[in-house]
């Protein structure tokens, strides 16, 4: 299971982003069972605690992401509004494993603090 600061993420889980990003937070603007987590104000992954799912951004573009579905059918899908920009819905309970997961999380990251002026990147 994906540990989110510390403790389990899901219904009476500690939430947030993972242990290791600097500056990253995490959120409940949408309501207590989608967690958002930022780093300088930008969003990288959308957590749906009572789902089991993240969405993250899985490449540069719809084409890159669409690596990620087709070796992980129905457990990795585009996600919704913002699936042609490169972003997939990954069901971390399913078949993909932690590592994986966490690996998309943290590229999704990366891919966030990139795109932040160098005055808001955690340092």
């Amino acid at each position: 299971m994906i540990k989110f600061w510390g403790g389990p993420c899901g219904p009476g889980g500690a939430g947030g982003v993972l242990p290791g990003q600097a500056g990253g937070r995490g959120d409940v603007p949408l309501g207590e069972e989608e967690l958002v987590a930022k780093v300088g104000g930008k969003g990288f992954a959308f957590i749906g605690l009572a789902g089991g799912t993240v969405s993250v951004k899985c490449g540069r573009d719809a084409a890159e992401a669409g690596e990620w579905r087709e070796r992980y059918p129905g457990a990795v899908t585009s996600s919704h509004y913002v699936g042609r920009y490169g972003w997939n819905s990954v069901d971390w309970t399913g078949p993909v494993p932690d590592d994986e997961v966490r690996e998309l999380i943290d590229a999704s990251y990366d891919a966030a603090v990139a795109a932040l002026p160098k005055s808001r990147r955690p340092s």
